[in-house]
Order: C-alpha cells, then sequence, then structure tokens
C-alpha cells in the first residue's frame, strides 16, 4: 500500500532530515581566533541579522564566540538580550580608549558562550571624534591585540557588525579583521554597490590590513516563490562562485520577528526552516578556511 505524499508532508520530511544532520554534523573549532567583519554599505540586507544567528550558533556548537556592535543602532545588541542604553560602556568607549575591550564584554541572553560589546547611540558621534586621532583606523585593532596579549580568555570567533556605510566605523572593523562576510539579498540591485565595497576592501587590503585575505558571501532573503530571486541567486554565484556559501537564508517571518524578543532565530524558534537555514549556513562557514581541531 501507497500513501500520496503532501507538500505538507514533504517539507516535515525535509526538516527533520535537515534537524538529523544537523546533529551529526561536526563543529570545528579554529585553531586560531577567526575575525570576521560583516560589511555591506546598502541597508536591508540581513547584515546583522546574519551576524548575530552566525554567532549564535557556532556558539551553541562548542565555540568561543564574540560579537561586537559597531553599528549606532545597536540592533545586534538588542538581539541578542543586552542592555545599550548611553550609559553602558561598549564600542564607543573602546574606540576612544576610555575602556579596554576586557571591561566592555558583555554576556548575552543567548549562549553562555557568547559574549557582546554593545553599541550605544554615543557611538553615532565616533565618526566626528576620530578624524583627529592618531591611527584612528586602528582603534579595534589595537584594542583586540592588547586583549590577546594581556592572556585574556581568547574567542574562536569575533564578529564584528558594522554601519551600513563606508566610514572610519567599517574602516576600523576591516582593519581588525582578518576575514570578510557579505551579505547579499536576493532581491533586484543586489549587486548595486558590490564593486566599490570590494574595491575598498582591496584598497584596505593593500594599504591598511595585509591580512585582509578572505571573503565570503552569504545569499540571504531568499523568496523560493520568485524567479527574480534564483536568478539573483544564480548571477552571485557565478561571479563569485568560490566566495559564495552553498546555505541560501530564506525569507522568513520568524527571522524578523525574533530581534523584537531580545532574541537570535536560534533561540525564538529554533525548529523554523529560517534557523535551520542560519545552523547549516554557520556549519558551512566553519569549515571554510585553515586548520581547525574537531569538537
Amino acid at each position: 500500500m501507497t500513501t500520496d505524499s503532501t507538500p505538507l508532508a514533504d517539507e516535515l520530511s525535509d526538516v527533520a532530515r535537515r534537524h538529523k544532520a544537523l546533529e551529526n554534523a561536526q563543529w570545528p573549532i579554529p585553531r586560531a581566533p577567526r575575525i570576521i567583519t560583516l560589511t555591506n554599505q546598502k541597508g536591508g540586507v540581513g547584515k546583522t541579522t546574519t551576524a548575530v544567528n552566525f554567532a549564535s550558533s557556532l556558539a551553541r556548537h562548542g565555540a568561543r564566540v564574540l560579537l561586537i556592535d559597531l553599528d549606532p543602532q545597536g540592533n545586534a545588541s538588542t538581539a541578542l538580550g543586552v542592555d545599550h542604553h548611553a550609559d553602558i560602556p561598549g564600542s564607543y568607549e573602546l574606540l576612544l580608549g576610555e575602556r579596554t575591550l576586557a571591561q566592555v564584554l558583555v554576556p548575552s541572553t543567548d549562549s553562555d558562550d557568547l559574549m557582546c560589546v554593545p553599541a550605544t547611540i554615543n557611538l553615532a558621534g565616533a565618526e566626528i571624534e576620530l578624524v583627529a586621532e592618531e591611527r584612528r583606523e586602528y582603534r579595534l585593532k589595537t584594542a583586540i591585540d592588547a586583549y590577546l596579549a594581556e592572556g585574556g580568555k581568547p574567542f574562536d570567533y569575533v564578529f564584528i557588525d558594522c554601519p551600513p556605510s563606508l566610514g572610519i566605523l567599517t574602516i576600523n572593523a576591516l582593519v581588525a579583521a582578518t576575514e570578510v562576510l557579505v551579505p547579499i539579498q536576493c532581491e533586484y540591485y543586489a549587486l548595486e554597490g558590490l564593486s566599490q565595497l570590494l574595491d575598498t576592501i582591496n584598497r584596505i587590503q593593500s594599504h591598511l590590513n595585509p591580512a585582509l585575505i578572505r571573503k565570503t558571501i552569504a545569499l540571504t532573503m531568499f523568496d523560493a516563490r520568485t524567479k527574480l530571486a534564483q536568478q539573483v541567486a544564480d548571477d552571485v554565484t557565478s561571479h563569485f562562485s568560490a566566495d559564495v556559501l552553498t546555505a541560501i537564508i530564506p525569507r522568513s517571518v520568524r527571522i524578523s520577528e525574533a530581534p523584537s524578543f531580545g532574541q537570535s532565530v536560534l533561540a525564538y524558534d529554533p525548529g523554523s526552516p529560517g534557523a535551520l537555514s542560519y545552523a547549516e549556513a554557520a556549519l558551512e562557514f566553519a569549515h571554510r578556511f585553515g586548520e581547525s581541531h574537531g569538537n
């Protein structure tokens, strides 16, 4: 006797299969800290959401993770359940040299292994205040290097979430990083401005940070109901095949809802397709680049 499958049954079967694959997966831990800047000068591409959910996924699978919020809006801080009102010391004080990295670390509510450096509204003035400072592009790198040199408990991953611009905050993040992660939404104009961003990254690598040699592109906001989304995904993959993660993040109500509850989607609805997609993308990202020891 055979039974006809239904779309719902097929979807449930696929979700169960993906859950099983993630449960059985090996999540490697890097031998040296990976410092990753997430940037895209276009807003609304899922940059902060990707930073938060990659960090959450990796922390839930044995890695010690830090997320540095460099966006004055503080959305990453909100999504990790971290207070970031004006009186909270965070990335502003870190860049101005008023606090050390150890002094601004705050535990997230997401995982015991996920820490955050919050961003407050004060950070909006940093662009102006840093203009006259010496080595203004190196402030974040200096702070991270000092933390490691002083024997602070090391992180396996450091994610730096940037504002949607290519100003001094983003330059600080790119100078401090060894990798850049670029989220691109699967929508019209997805590639607009990307050449400018890649040119900026190349210039920073040439003049300020020769260690910035790794690039990863994550496709976000994929709507399987539209031909446009698939066409954009195909175009990005054809142009940057070696750099693009195969795991694609869907457009999802659950992903959009989670930050309003001060949570990553991994905490808000771990069984949702959006949470599964972010976990799969984070796992793929964990296997990219360099030596690691298994978890």
